[in-house]
This record gives C-alpha cells, structure tokens and sequence, in this order.
C-alpha cells in the first residue's frame, strides 16, 4: 500500500505530467480562441454543419472555459504544481535557511571556485583583514572558530531559490482568479436610446437577462464626423447611475477606452445606433417658456401649453447608418401660414410668428452600444501576473552566491594557510567573474601571498 501510494504520488510529481497538461490546456486554448465562445447553437450550426455543431455542444466547445473538461485540467494541473511544490519545496528551503558555517572544511577544498593563499600572523588578525576584504567586494561575512582555524562565510540571494516556487504560486492566483472571473463575472451588452434607462443588461451570445442591482440611463449621446462628414471620428455617451431613485452617478461621460466602472460593473463605449426620432427643444423668446420633447419623425406634436403644433416631415442622412445631416420642420401657432424650414442636425433654428419668436433645437435620437463586463476575479489575476514577473526576474536573473574563506594554522611552516572557495546555484561564468575580482584584492593586499 504504502509503494503504491508512494507511485501515485510520484506520478502527480512528475514533470512530464505538468509537460503533458500544459501541451492539453494550450491546445484547447487555441482551439477555444479560433471558435468563438457563447453564441446561440443556431450560429454554430450556420457556420460549421448540423453534426459539427452537435459535436461542439457535447464538448461544450461553445462555453469551453467553463466546461468540466477545462476545469478538471486546470486542477490537474494545479494538482501537479502543488505535489511539485510540496515535494521539493522542503529540501530547497533547507539550502536557504541552513547554517554554512557548520560547513565541513574538507568539503570545502572540493568546491568548484576555489583559490590558496598563505600568510604569516594570528589567524583571528588574518580573519579581520578577511572579512574587510570580503566587505569591500560588498559580502558581508559571518565567523565561526573551526578547530583548525577561523572560517568566514558570506552569501547573497540565498531566497533567489525561491523563484520557481513563487512562479508556481503566480500560475495558481491566476487560475483561480480566472475561475473567479467565470463564475461570478460575466460579459454583456445593451443598446441604451437616450432619455432611457435600465436596470438590466443581456449576456453576450445567450442574450439572457442579467439585473444590475441598479439603473443605468442615458442622458445624452453625441457624436463627430471626419471631414467626409460620413465616417464616425468619436461618440460619447453621457451616463447617470441611479440607485433607490436617487442619482449616485449624474452625467458621467464615457467615450471609447474611458469606461464607467460602478460597484465593479465596467461599462464601455463600443457602438451607436442612429434612431428614426429627434430630441427638440422649443423656447418662446418672448415668455421665455421652455419645453423639451422627444418626437418620432414624421409625427405631428402638439405643445398644449405653448400653443404650438410641429413636426420633422423631411430628413436628410449623411450615412448607411442613418447618421442625419438636416431635417425639414414644421411649425405652426395658430396664426397665419405655417413656418417649413430645412434647418442642420443638432443646432438651432429661429422662427419668427406674427406675435412671437422661438428658438426650434432639434439633434437625431442615437442608442447607445455599450459593452458590459464584470470580473471580480481581474485583480487577482493581475496580482498573479504581478507575482509571476517578479517570480521569473528571481529564477533567471538571480543566483544564490556563497563565499567561505577558511584560515588554517600551519604549525610546521609556521604560518596559516588561507583557502577562498565558492559556489552559484545558477550563472557560472557571471560569478566566476565576480570570485576572480575577490581573489584579485587578496592578492593585490601585502598580508596575503599568492600560493
């Protein structure tokens, strides 16, 4: 029992598996970019056959992120990280925290980097001079009094070890903060006239319904053309958040990459609709009455209290969208003929009666496209992201370094023998270059004589 459970563990330990899962997840991740995801099956039976279609809902090809499949090779994965982790973490933490100064000073003459020197004196003098050595190449030296003499040791990095691991850590924050993400978040869309207002948006591709927990409205929307006076130059949508009928959000404006981000909810600028309508404002110059309308066109609309009666009998568009670069009014008080007039989309227009002047404003109703998504697992994803980086600069940039200089009593010749020796997890011509320069000032210092 024990040998087979030694076996399973083994197997989840193993390299190959973490190779193998990787391979899988990036497969279908590709495959899962190429397929677009969360669109109604009649989509997918248009654009790839009856069968194929079937095939893709059995696999549920088309929410492929939150299929059981994909999520038992996530945890697979994060599995074998872990058991990696778990059985090799104990082993490396011992080379970060164990005591080198217990280091054996046999084992020492077997080190890769190492050089002789000899010198006449007391070693704990010898030792001092050492350690300013040490201190000038910037090792700081711990010592420790060895029966046959003083050792002195220094290191740097000794946590760089830890790089790998924290990249395994980064891999698991993100996957979780993923996982998050898809089961709390989700991404949606409304197309919000102007004057309107909603407390619900659609899910992209299944086009089911998802409350906001608040009202969102439209107050305005605009938008610039190019010279051509055709192609959209910027569309700005100015929004309000209203929650228990009161306004917590007046008039945000959002424009495209400028999103309006509420209780964790983004909405985002990513299209327009032109309506057949018009926002119209008429103002009596002389009373100084005012009142706003929103009109279909070619409707006829009665301000009771103004006496008037008006209306857009004509439009002229400047687009395949129905983008309008004038319309024709008109406007009539009762008295004489009736006031027609061309007049340009979003401006103003005076009318002048027998007994009064107006100013007639009018602009194109336009809906608002908005893209709305919610993730609440993103920032811990961005923190994973954020760990990974750091946890790569570790592992590849960065090395754990140890120095020991052990100064031995000659008792024969009369003077101590002092061995520089060293070691790199990682980078060996970068510290073969730095342990060059440390033994160039011992041999360029007059206590010490080169061997």
């Amino acid at each position: 029992m024990k040998k087979t459970d030694n076996m399973v563990w083994r197997s989840f330990a193993s390299v190959r598996l973490a190779l193998f899962t990787l391979l899988i997840l990036a497969t279908t991740s590709i495959i899962g970019t190429l397929i677009p995801q969360k669109n109604p099956p009649e989509f997918y039976i248009e654009n790839f056959g009856q069968r194929t279609a079937q095939f893709f809902q059995m696999l549920d090809v088309p929410d492929m992120y939150n299929s059981w499949w994909f999520i038992t090779l996530l945890l697979l994965f994060s599995i074998n990280l872990i058991v990696c982790t778990i059985d090799r973490l104990p082993n490396v933490w011992q080379m970060v925290v164990m005591n080198n100064l217990d280091t054996d000073p046999e084992r020492l003459e077997k080190m890769p980097h190492r050089q002789v020197f000899h010198a006449r004196g007391d070693a704990a003098a010898l030792a001092d001079t050492a350690a300013t050595l040490l201190a000038r190449n910037g090792w700081k030296a711990q010592t420790a009094n060895k029966p046959g003499g003083p050792l002195l040791f220094s290191q740097k990095n000794a946590w760089s070890r830890l790089g790998v691991y924290a990249v395994h850590l980064s891999i698991l924050v993100i996957f979780a903060g993923a996982i998050v993400g898809s089961t709390l978040g989700f991404k949606a869309g409304i197309m919000l006239p102007e004057g309107r207002e909603t407390d619900t948006v659609y899910e992209t591709g299944t086009g089911k319904p998802l409350p906001l927990g608040f009202t969102l409205r439209c107050d305005n929307f605009n938008v610039s053309f190019y010279a051509d006076g055709a192609t959209p130059k910027e569309f700005r949508s100015d929004l309000s958040v209203l929650e228990n009928g009161k306004v917590t959000i007046d008039k945000r404006p959002i424009i495209v990459n400028d999103p309006l981000n509420y209780k964790g909810i983004t909405f985002y600028q990513s299209s327009y609709e032109p309506m057949q309508g018009f926002n119209v404002v008429i103002t009596n110059k002389t009373t100084k009455t005012r009142q706003t309308f929103q009109i279909p066109f070619g409707q006829k609309i009665s301000w009771t209290e103004g006496g008037i009666d008006f209306g857009v009998i004509n439009q002229e568009v400047r687009s395949r969208m129905g983008d309008v670069n004038r319309l024709k009014v008109w406007f009539f008080d009762g008295q004489g003929e009736p006031s027609i007039f061309w007049m340009d989309n979003n401006a103003t227009q005076t009318v002048s009666r027998p007994t009064a002047a107006y100013e007639f404003e009018a602009s194109q109703v336009y809906a608002t496209g908005l893209q709305v998504a919610k993730d609440p697992g993103v920032w811990t994803v961005y923190a994973g992201c954020l760990l990974m980086l750091i946890g790569l600069y570790v592992a590849f940039f960065l090395s754990h370094r140890r120095i020991w200089v052990y100064i031995a009593r000659e008792e024969a010749a009369d003077r101590c023998r002092i061995l520089v020796c060293g070691a790199t997890s990682k980078n060996k011509i970068a510290f073969e270059k730095e342990f060059t320069a440390l033994v160039d000032s011992f041999t360029h210092d007059s206590t010490f004589q080169n061997a």
